[in-house]
């Protein structure tokens, strides 16, 4: 069952937790992904700084590239694993509509990120289980 887990509800959580723990005089929700985790000097002589939210989106993308992969499966545990990440796909958005704590860029980019899982996730597969089963222009029956 864990193969089925959609990976990026995981960011997703992280930035809820985050978001919605935050005390009401603490920084704001677009305020918190904006805050540094290093900063390094470049040799051009400018100063490259790792936010909060850029290291929470590379985590994303690397979650994303393993969920690609997982698409590459066919059978009915597959199947599962798409309607997963659709309904993550779908708690993201109305998460993004609704609450001003989600109306961030980081947010709306992990959202996204879950929408091409989504699209991802379906293409691949139909484009295996073509393969699989010899659909197409060039099969012969």
């Amino acid at each position: 069952m864990l193969v089925n887990f959609p990976l990026l509800i995981v960011p997703v959580v992280v930035y809820n937790l985050f978001v919605f723990t935050t005390p009401q005089g603490a920084a704001s929700a677009a305020e918190i992904w904006t805050q540094p985790v290093f900063s390094l000097s470049m040799m051009s002589g400018t100063t490259w700084m790792l936010t909060m939210g850029d290291l929470l989106l590379l985590c994303s993308l690397i979650l994303l590239f393993i969920e690609v992969l997982k698409a590459t499966r066919t059978g009915a545990s597959s199947i599962v694993d798409h309607l997963l990440s659709t309904a993550v796909f779908v708690a993201c958005l109305v998460e993004f509509l609704l609450f001003a704590q989600a109306a961030t860029s980081t947010f709306f980019l992990l959202m996204t990120m879950t929408l091409f899982d989504v699209i991802a996730g379906f293409s691949v597969t139909i484009r295996a289980a073509r393969r699989d089963f010899g659909v197409g222009p060039d099969a012969s029956f």
